[in-house]
């Protein structure tokens, strides 16, 4: 989402380090240039005179000018705020003194309400916590019926009731329920709007007043940009929010809304969604979006995601593998499936410091395929070959090639990246690190 700011940001902050000493002139200048560019991401206006302000104050307060790397004490002081514009602190959900806890969803149509509902009861569950997901859109069958379909798939009971029935209702039933399944955790999925009403608004406030949730999160869409801040600002007035869940971060919006949201409403965000998986919900931290967006990467969140995803007695057979040079192509396949299930191949990278640069122009689409052709070509190779690549000759490459419907130049060009591989984990066995890291598959 943030890939056209950062972007920017980065090549005015390349400026800077150009110049060696700044004068007041050249941050001034270097300040306009991030105006524009925040203000082109969509981002409040006023939340952008506030940040520039701070930025300009604490530039000339911590003798910048004088310092032997100012460029790097401007993005210092340029990530700080940005951290403080998008919450500081990470905002927890916070459990009632009597279990169980209830969260109210809401926002209007389209959003992302019910998908966000089944992924935040998919996070706790994750956590170990019991969760009911509660289908109250009875104006949308369909949806009842998705929560349904979502709550089967991740082993998480979905208590419904006839269309007929008030949400009002189905969400004081679901209560009992939940005691009765001692579940930590109750989410209504209510009702949404293609807008702002006041029928909406009065049936949230009667269920708010009736089941007292110990949180209001308003699901809101990224991608509308300012509308999604106008959005928070009418829900919080009339229900009092206590967070909220950007979707669609995955997207190509301009990120305004992220950057904007909070300071505007007050409200901080939760959560944020980053893909169409169950496993696409991120608890939101200020500090590691910062991080993104001035391309710093997120080191942090990448392997979280690695520890939730690989299973450890693998990745203990693998590392002693690695550790005996003992690295084959029945290895990388098993290591490109795991990677697969951990997300988008651009977001991973996004996340690794000064690697950015890597995904531009690549889409996740065509890195799928780049995967994908990996895939096929080490699936048609005999045990054998996986296992000795160097048994691999020309006929073989052929019938390899016919095999997984690529050229034998395909086939080539994936042993010569193996063979890298194999010699830098040789390498970084002995302590040595590598030159650099080219020739990974699906560069």
């Amino acid at each position: 989402m943030f890939e056209a700011l950062t972007e920017k940001l980065s090549k005015i902050f390349s400026g800077l380090n150009n110049k060696g000493r700044l004068s007041e002139k050249d941050i001034d200048e270097a300040l306009r240039q991030i105006r524009m560019a925040l203000l082109e991401a969509d981002v409040n206006f006023k939340v952008v005179k506030s940040f520039l302000s701070v930025v300009r104050e604490k530039a000339l307060e911590a003798k910048v000018l004088e310092s032997l790397s100012p460029a790097q004490q401007i993005i210092k002081i340029v990530n700080g705020e940005l951290v403080g514009v998008l919450g500081s602190e990470p905002a927890r959900l916070k459990a009632s003194s009597r279990q169980p806890s209830v969260i109210m969803l809401v926002g209007l149509q389209g959003a992302g309400k019910t998908t966000t509902a089944a992924k935040l009861a998919f996070h706790l569950k994750q956590s170990g916590q019991r969760v009911l997901l509660v289908a109250a859109d009875t104006r949308r069958p369909a949806a009842i019926e998705q929560l349904k379909v979502l709550g089967g798939q991740l082993d998480i009971p979905v208590y419904h009731e006839d269309v007929t029935v008030s949400p009002l209702q189905i969400s004081r039933n679901s209560i009992a329920r939940g005691e009765e399944m001692a579940a930590a955790w109750v989410i209504i999925d209510t009702q949404g709007r293609l807008h702002i009403d006041v029928p909406l608004m009065q049936e949230l406030l009667d269920i708010k007043r009736a089941i007292v949730p110990a949180e209001i999160l308003l699901v809101a869409d990224a991608m509308t940009g300012q509308d999604a801040v106008n959005i928070a600002g009418e829900f919080n007035i009339n229900l009092g929010l206590t967070g909220l869940i950007l979707t669609k971060m995955d997207g190509d919006a301009r990120g305004g809304a992220a950057l904007s949201i909070k300071s505007v409403t007050g409200v901080p965000i939760k959560f944020i969604g980053v893909g169409e998986k169950t496993a696409a919900l991120e608890v939101f931290y200020p500090d590691r979006l910062a991080s993104r967006i001035l391309g710093m990467g997120d080191v942090l969140t990448l392997i979280e995601k690695a520890e939730q995803t690989f299973d450890k007695q693998k990745m203990e057979r693998l590392e002693s593998k690695l550790r005996k040079s003992e690295f084959d192509l029945e290895d990388l396949l098993e290591q490109m499936r795991q990677i697969k299930k951990m997300g988008s191949f651009t977001q991973l990278v996004d996340m690794i410091p000064g690697f950015s640069k890597l995904t531009k122009g690549i889409s996740d689409k065509e890195s799928l395929d780049r995967t994908g052709k990996i895939e096929a070509i080490i699936l048609s190779m005999t045990a054998d070959e996986r296992a000795n690549p160097e048994l691999i000759n020309g006929s073989r490459k052929r019938r390899i090639a016919r095999g997984s419907g690529v050229t034998p130049n395909d086939v080539n060009q994936l042993l010569n990246q193996f063979y890298g591989i194999q010699k830098m984990t040789k390498m970084m066995a002995k302590g040595k690190l590598p030159k650099n890291m080219s020739g990974l598959p699906g560069r």
